[in-house]
C-alpha cells in the first residue's frame, strides 16, 4: 500500500476490486469525491487491456495508445487525486452486515462501507503452444479491438458459438480470409448467426479441428498455426490418449480466441449478490427505470466486464466505472444523512 493501513480496524469508504479501466475510472471519480478509495490489484493488474499492444478505438487517442500505457496513465491519474493501490486477491466476501468484510488470500481482512466490483472477465484460452508469448502479438481475444490490424491477412477464429460467429463476421470486413476452427461438426451458435457466417463468401470452416500450436515471434507477430483434426471430432483429446490425428501447419497472420469469458466473481459465492449461470453480476434499474450499477446487495456496485457479457469494450467498462463511483458516492451520502437523522432523534 502507499501508506500503512490497519486492515483489522480501519473501515474504508470505498474498496474497488479490480484495476482495469473500469476500476481505474471508478477510482478517479471516487478519489475526486474525497472518498479515498482503495483499489485492489488482483492477479492480473490492469486487466485484459494489458494484453493488447495497441488500442485504436479509445476516445482521445487519434494515433492510438498502448494498452499498458493507457492503464498506467489511469493509475497515475487516480493516484494524483488520492486513490490508494495495493496488491491483493479477494478470497471471500462477507456482506450480511455493514461494514462489509473482504478476506484476502494473504489472510488480511478489509472492511468497507461500499464495494465496487470491477474484477472483470478473463478470456478463456485454448492452451496451444506459444500462446503466452504471442498474446497481443497477432493472437487476440477481441476482434472489435484488434481486427483492423489484420487488413489483408488470413486469420483463424477458434470457437463455435455466437461469439465466434460475430468475431468471424467482423473480421471478414478487414481480413483477406477468415477460417473458423471448431472441434466438432456442429456449431453451438444460434441458427441465424451460423447461417450468416456460412453464407459469407470470405468465411470458411474447419470441422473436427483444433489449434495445437502458434508460430511466430513478438517481433514478427503470428506467421502460422498447427491444426490437428480427426473425423470424429475433439482431436486434441484423442491425440493426448495416443490416437492418430492429422496435423497441418497453415500460414496465417492472426488468430482470435472466441471460446467465451469467465467473470471473476468466485469470491462472491455464498453472498446474496445476484449472478447469472455464467457468473456475471446482475445490476438493477432505479424507480424511474434508469440503469444503475447497483447489485442486489445495498452498497455493492458492479462495473465493467464483470456485469457485461455483451459489449466488453474498454470504453464501456470505463463508463460503468464512473457510474459505479457516482452510485457509491450517492449511497454513502444517504448513509451519512441517515446516521445524522438517527442521532437527532431524542431519547
Amino acid at each position: 500500500m502507499n501508506k500503512e493501513t490497519d486492515t483489522t480496524t480501519d473501515v474504508r469508504n470505498v474498496v474497488i476490486v479490480g484495476s482495469g479501466v473500469a476500476g481505474l475510472s471508478a477510482a478517479v471519480y471516487a478519489a475526486r469525491a474525497d472518498l479515498e478509495p482503495l483499489v485492489l490489484e488482483g492477479p492480473e493488474p490492469g486487466g485484459q487491456l494489458t494484453l493488447t499492444t495497441d488500442v485504436e478505438n479509445y476516445l482521445g487517442f487519434p494515433e492510438g495508445v498502448g494498452g499498458m500505457e493507457l492503464i498506467q496513465n489511469g493509475k497515475e491519474q487516480a493516484t494524483r487525486f488520492g486513490a490508494e493501490f495495493t496488491h491483493g486477491t479477494v478470497e471471500n466476501a462477507t456482506l450480511e452486515e455493514r461494514p462489509y468484510e473482504l478476506e484476502l488470500s494473504n489472510g488480511d481482512v478489509l472492511r468497507t462501507r461500499a464495494l465496487i466490483v470491477a474484477s472483470g472477465a478473463s478470456a478463456r484460452w485454448v492452451g496451444a503452444d506459444n500462446e503466452d508469448e504471442l498474446m497481443g502479438y497477432g493472437l487476440s481475444t477481441c476482434a472489435t479491438c484488434d481486427g483492423a490490424f489484420h487488413r489483408g491477412d488470413d486469420v483463424l477464429v477458434i470457437g463455435g458459438g455466437d461469439s465466434a460467429m460475430e468475431e468471424a463476421l467482423f473480421l471478414a470486413k478487414f481480413a483477406d480470409s477468415v477460417t473458423v476452427v471448431h472441434r466438432r461438426e456442429e456449431l453451438r451458435a444460434s441458427e441465424i448467426m451460423a447461417d450468416r457466417a456460412r453464407d459469407h463468401e470470405d468465411i470458411e470452416f474447419r470441422w473436427n479441428t483444433e489449434l495445437e500450436a502458434l508460430h511466430g515471434s513478438q517481433e514478427e507477430g503470428i506467421t502460422g498455426a498447427t491444426l490437428v483434426s480427426h473425423p470424429d471430432g475433439y482431436p486434441a483429446e484423442k491425440a493426448a490418449t495416443g490416437v492418430d490425428v492429422d496435423r497441418e501447419t497453415v500460414d496465417v497472420g492472426g488468430v482470435f480466441y472466441a471460446i467465451g469469458h469467465t467473470p471473476n466473481t468466485e469470491f462472491l459465492e455464498g453472498t446474496t449478490v445476484d449472478r447469472d449461470e455464467s457468473g456475471y453480476l446482475h445490476t438493477r434499474t432505479d424507480d424511474a427505470g434508469r440503469a444503475t450499477t447497483e447489485t442486489a446487495v445495498e452498497g455493492v456496485f458492479a462495473a465493467g466486464d464483470v456485469a457485461d457479457p455483451h459489449y466488453q469494450q474498454a470504453i464501456t467498462a470505463a463508463g460503468t466505472g464512473s457510474m459505479a463511483a457516482l452510485d457509491a458516492e450517492a449511497y454513502l451520502e444517504t448513509l451519512e444523512r441517515t446516521a445524522e437523522t438517527t442521532l437527532e432523534i431524542p431519547l
